[in-house]
This record gives structure tokens, C-alpha cells and sequence, in this order.
């Protein structure tokens, strides 16, 4: 388990990872990194970031008060110690790099299309049971929250999972090389960002970037269903993998399933992972969760850890916010319907994923008459970004697992969303709508007891604010996540 009472950083180790100077004091320890004064926690280290809409010089003395250990900054401040460099953002890479060079613990790099942020949290469940795991916070992927992670890591981590994220061709080749992966794992390779790529082949070559930080001992895992998998698995061995592990659903993967069952609010899986049969539940539902978890768990396997423990680990996996995450909301006198929060982002495979979900989800009453024998299934669904001159038929396109989910009812936000809209029966759309408040409002008058609402969209069109307007209609909101 990690040391608690060694710190993250002392004064001294965090001058010599930057080449900086020490300034106001040299004999402060830091528990932790902050980029924002917002979240940060006493006895952080402040990075004071300077971007296109604020400089993170002018948050300093609020840092101190929050009680900040030290602020690296590139210039004096006053309100207490300072480790002053040239320049902060390139100071920050190398103190995760500092992070990366002092540590023993297998890395594990986390990407692809969909999925790779519930693929990290799931890595960082199955790892951590009884081992000292450091993983990436939220979707700190890219070229601020790779080195952020890292320099975040504990020097006694005996595992640690970052989640590395691109939209540009490129972006990935400098993220790997500063996490230098022992296992690097592509959950999938799917149309999304596409706007940036000519082709869904052009999209797996920069996924393929993630292997760029190997070296010959590194093990590479793959999706075996995948149509690109040729492709990446010549990535991973021109960059030197020493193996390429494969998951899917055919006996041909390395890690394959034998049996499964998927109920409304978990899965229950016996699989073959490597040479070893093992069973067990993923408490997110789904069928996509079938696949993430053979990934998860051949993974694991590949960097070192106890696939028993990992099995074990994966039945507390549950959704998150924006991705899955249910709330029961209650209307008074015992009736209820369901929220379900996929508000975070969007891309054609994660759409698919997200109306195949709901369609598992019960919308009988399970009480008698009292609340009506059945709701409905009731999605809103909002725009999807960065795909191109594609865009207008792969949004049309989602009419088809409308259709095959059982939805009720749909609400479309935003003008690419007006393409599914022409495609769906008037029976089955709601409303076409500009923007999530006026989707939000449609739906205040429209809910009712034992409906289940499943709400999703890029990340851009805002769609929480459906979830908000929804949560706020119960008479009373259970707080805790409910999995139907």
C-alpha cells in the first residue's frame, strides 16, 4: 500500500524535477497537485498555468489561502514559498517525467475511441484491491492531464493506469513517450473526431501513437472483432511490443466470453482470460461492458495482477456521471421515473451503446395498477461533434437502433440532430429542438411515473441541463445513484 506519511513532493525533489529555485521558504512537503484553485486541497502544489482565458499567476494568493503548500510559478509571488522556473507548463512535464523516472510500478496506458475512461476506472478497480494503484482523475487525457497524472503518481505506486486522449493526428506520440507504458491497451477505434481525419483508417493510425512509448518488454492489447486490428497490431509491433494480446468475442481472442447474462443493472460473465477461466459480475449494465471487461481483465493479467481479485473488483464498477449514471427521481404518493445521466460526450458508437442500454432498462410499474402498468423509454438526444462532412447520415443513421432499442419517445437537440429527426416515425419524435433548455422544458410536462429518461449528447450542446431540470421535478431526489 502506498506510505501515507511520505509525501508526494518535497521542496527539494520538486526543484531538482524542474530546475527551479526556491523562493520564500525551502522546507515545505506538497500532498498533491492543483491547476485550480477551485479543487484544490491544503497542502497542494499549485501549477499556475498561464491560458488563452487566465493566467494562473493572478490565483496564487487564493491558492495560499486555501492553504497551499508552494506555487510553481515563473515569477515571484507573495502569500508564501515559491518554486520559480522559466516556464510552468514545460516545469510541469518535467515533473511528471521526474514522476514517471523514479517510480517501479507497471504503467498502463489507457485510448481509443469510446469507452477508455470507464476502461481506466475499471483498471484502476481491478488493480487496487489490495495494491497500491494511482489512475488518472476524470478524463485528464491530454497534454496538460497526462503529465498532470503523472506527477501526481506516488513514488511507491505499484500500478498506475493513465487514460491518454487525442483529436488531432499527432497528439498521442509525445503523450506516450512521457508515460512510456508497460501495457497499452485500444479499446476500439470508432468514427469520432472525425472532422480532423480522412478516414476511420486514419483514425486508427493515431490511436496506433500510443505504442510509440514502448519498448521491448511493453505488451500490447487488442481488440481482435476489430476491422483495424491488422493495422494496429503492425503499430504495436514495428514500435517493439515484446506480445499482442487480443480480446473479442470469438475463441480466437486471448480473453473471450463463454456465457453471458445481462440484467438491467449489471452483467454477469464467465470468461475465458488467457489460460484461465474465471466468473463474474460488472456492476455497470450494458452490453458494451462485455467487451470493456474482457479488455479490463486481460489487461490486468498482462501487468501482473491477481485476475481473481481483478474479477472480484469489477461488481463495485458502477456509472459514473455523464456516463450511466442513473437517478431515481420521485414524484410524490410513491411514483417514480428514472434519469439516466450520458450527458458527457457523444460519437455514433457510444449512441449505439447508450440506446441498446436503455432498452434493457424495466418500465413496468412491478406494483400493481397504482402507478400505471407500464412508462416509456424517452431519449434526448443531442447533437454529435467533430464528425465531418459525415455528420448528416450518421446522425440519420441512429433511426435504426431507435428502432431496435423500443424508444418511445425522442427528443433531437441542436441542427445535426434534425437529420434524425426527418428519420424517425412522427409517432416517435417528440420534439426537434434548438438547445438542451428547451429540450429540458418540452420534457416538464411530458414525464410521468415509471418513464425512464436517457439523456446524451456532445459535451458542447450542454445537455446536463436536461439532467438538472429533470432531477429538480422530484418532490424528493434519492442523492445516491440508484442501478434501476
Amino acid at each position: 500500500m502506498t506510505d501515507a506519511t511520505r509525501p508526494l513532493w518535497t521542496a527539494a525533489e520538486a526543484a531538482a524535477a524542474t530546475s527551479g529555485r526556491l523562493e520564500g521558504g525551502a522546507d515545505w512537503t506538497a500532498s498533491g497537485i492543483s491547476i485550480d484553485t477551485r479543487t484544490l486541497e491544503p497542502g497542494d502544489l499549485f501549477i499556475a498555468l498561464s491560458g488563452e482565458k487566465a493566467d494562473g499567476h493572478e490565483f496564487v494568493a487564493t491558492a495560499f489561502q486555501k492553504g497551499a503548500a508552494a506555487a510553481l510559478v515563473d515569477r515571484p509571488m507573495p502569500g508564501g514559498p515559491c518554486l520559480v522556473v522559466d516556464d510552468v507548463r514545460s516545469a510541469l512535464i518535467a515533473l511528471g517525467q521526474a514522476a514517471r523516472n523514479r517510480t517501479s510500478a507497471r504503467i498502463l496506458a489507457v485510448t481509443g475511441s469510446v469507452g477508455k475512461t470507464s476502461a481506466k476506472e475499471a483498471l484502476r478497480l481491478a488493480l487496487g484491491r489490495g495494491q497500491a494503484t494511482h489512475a488518472s482523475v476524470g478524463s485528464f487525457n491530454n497534454d496538460l492531464g497526462v503529465p498532470i497524472s503523472l506527477a501526481r503518481m506516488p513514488a511507491d505506486s505499484e500500478f498506475a493506469v493513465l487514460e491518454l486522449g487525442m483529436n488531432h493526428s499527432g497528439e498521442l506520440l509525445d503523450l506516450s513517450r512521457q508515460v512510456r507504458p508497460h501495457v497499452a491497451l485500444i479499446t476500439n477505434v470508432e468514427q469520432a473526431h472525425s472532422a480532423y481525419f480522412p478516414s476511420v483508417e486514419a483514425i486508427a493510425d493515431a490511436k496506433a501513437e500510443v505504442f510509440a512509448g514502448l519498448n521491448g518488454e511493453a505488451i500490447a492489447v487488442l481488440n481482435l472483432d476489430s476491422p483495424h486490428f491488422a493495422r494496429l497490431r503492425a503499430a504495436a509491433v514495428g514500435a517493439g511490443a515484446k506480445r499482442i494480446l487480443t480480446f473479442g468475442m470469438s475463441e480466437a481472442a486471448d480473453a473471450h466470453p463463454l456465457k453471458t447474462a445481462l440484467h438491467e443493472d449489471c452483467s454477469c460473465i464467465t470468461a475465458m482470460i488467457g489460460s484461465e477461466r474465471i466468473t463474474y459480475k460488472v456492476g455497470a449494465p450494458g452490453r458494451h461492458w462485455v467487451m470493456n471487461s474482457l479488455a479490463v481483465l486481460l489487461t490486468a493479467q498482462a501487468a501482473g495482477a491477481d485476475l481473481g481479485l481483478a474479477g472480484l473488483a469489477l461488481a463495485d464498477m458502477m456509472p459514473v456521471k455523464g456516463r450511466g449514471l442513473r437517478h431515481k427521481v420521485a414524484l410524490g404518493a410513491g411514483a417514480i421515473f428514472w434519469v439516466v445521466d450520458e450527458s458527457y460526450n457523444a460519437n455514433p458508437a457510444s449512441m449505439r451503446a447508450a440506446l441498446d442500454t436503455l432498452s434493457t432498462l424495466n418500465i413496468d410499474s412491478g406494483d400493481g395498477a397504482r402507478n400505471g402498468s407500464r412508462g416509456r423509454r424517452i431519449a434526448v438526444l443531442g447533437d454529435m461533434k467533430e464528425l465531418g462532412d459525415a455528420a448528416p447520415k450518421l446522425h440519420a443513421a441512429l433511426a435504426d437502433s431507435i428502432r431496435a432499442a423500443d424508444v418511445d419517445l425522442v427528443i433531437t437537440v441542436g441542427e445535426l440532430m434534425r437529420h434524425l429527426a426527418s428519420a424517425l416515425p412522427k409517432t416517435t419524435l417528440l420534439a426537434a429542438v434548438d438547445t438542451a433548455a428547451q429540450a429540458a422544458e418540452k420534457l416538464k410536462g411530458v414525464v410521468r411515473p415509471n418513464d425512464v429518461v436517457m439523456i446524451k449528447g456532445s459535451q458542447s450542446m450542454g445537455m446536463v441541463k436536461v439532467v438538472n431540470t429533470l432531477l429538480a421535478l422530484g418532490s424528493k431526489t434519492d442523492a445516491q445513484a440508484a442501478n434501476a
